[in-house]
């Protein structure tokens, strides 16, 4: 991949807009997750905490993605080329099989309410979570595998006299590094959004022909539909598109660096999803809301605050 400054400019702007917005959002999640499983812990509210902890590792290496993109090349020290790539990847992969996992757990409590409310243990979702970081870092570690493969070739030269980071390949490599990533595909992607197309269509269908269900309720039961399969569509499908791309092609296309660019919104999109699985992160950020607002209104204009209509709150789902 060549640098240039119009592309430099996009990652920079693409990276600060989501660290920007990402950030203080998971910040506050994680408060919201955490503090609510100490009191009582369910099996949603133990997948989001785990959610929000993989975007918060993201966050911690991004600024190493956005020095490279400012000085449009690797300066950094070499080991922390592997490992912010190999974070990066896997938190992808981490983030689909959440949201996966979130999905399914909401079809089971809407479509066996009382059988599954019975057997769900928060020990499940905690091993489920354990398995999801397991899996996704096992896949990821082709990294390294592939950065510190032994090519035949002597004339390309070694990873780490570059001033590149996992972006040259050589023909060996890519023997072993394109398959990897149709798998990682279909790992990552094709089943996990699946899985989620066939749960959260279920969700609205089964909401949708209980009149007993508050209509609040099954709107914000397909909003969280609608904004997890948008943010399968905007994030992971391009890079998705791309590794089958490669692998039908044999080379690596270039256009994949525009597909890796969108795959970074899901740590600042996540939160939405957040939002509307949890009763308890919506009454914090409203908390939050009303005093910023309190602190940019005068004085005079203050008061309006402690109308009902601000500090109403929402029943627990």
């Amino acid at each position: 991949m060549t640098w240039t400054v119009s592309f430099s400019n996009a990652v920079l702007a693409v990276y600060g807009f989501t660290l920007i917005i990402g950030l203080p959002a998971n910040i506050l999640a994680f408060y919201t997750f955490f503090h609510k499983i100490r009191q009582r812990s369910i099996p949603m509210d133990v997948l989001l905490l785990s959610l929000t902890i993989s975007d918060l590792i993201f966050f911690f290496f991004l600024p190493f993605r956005m020095v490279e993109a400012a000085n449009m090349k690797w300066t950094m020290p070499y080991i922390l080329c592997p490992l912010s790539i190999f974070i990066f990847y896997s938190v992808i992969g981490n983030s689909t099989l959440h949201l996966t996992a979130i999905s399914v757990e909401r079809y089971l409590g809407v479509a066996f309410p009382i059988k599954y409310k019975l057997k769900r243990k928060p020990r499940n979702a905690v091993i489920a979570c354990v398995m999801f970081w397991v899996v996704s870092m096992a896949h990821c570690s082709v990294v390294y595998i592939i950065q510190y493969h032994n090519h035949l070739n002597p004339n390309i030269t070694d990873p780490s006299k570059r001033n590149t980071c996992y972006e040259e390949f050589s023909d060996e490599q890519l023997k072993i590094l394109l398959p990897v990533r149709l798998e990682l595909s279909i790992v990552f992607f094709c089943i996990p959004f699946l899985t989620c197309c066939f749960c959260y269509i279920n969700c609205i269908c089964i909401l949708s022909r209980l009149s007993k269900v508050h209509a609040k309720k099954r709107y914000r039961a397909i909003r969280m539909a609608l904004g997890t399969l948008l943010v399968f569509v905007i994030t992971f499908m391009p890079f998705s598109v791309s590794c089958l791309k490669e692998f039908v092609s044999g080379y690596s296309a270039n256009w994949r660096k525009y597909a890796l660019l969108t795959s970074t919104l899901h740590a600042c999109l996540d939160p939405f999803i957040f939002y509307f699985s949890s009763s308890a992160l919506r009454e914090n950020f409203k908390k939050v809301l009303q005093e910023m607002v309190r602190r940019l209104l005068p004085p005079c204009c203050r008061s309006a605050l402690c109308c009902p209509l601000f500090n109403r709150g929402e029943s627990e789902e």
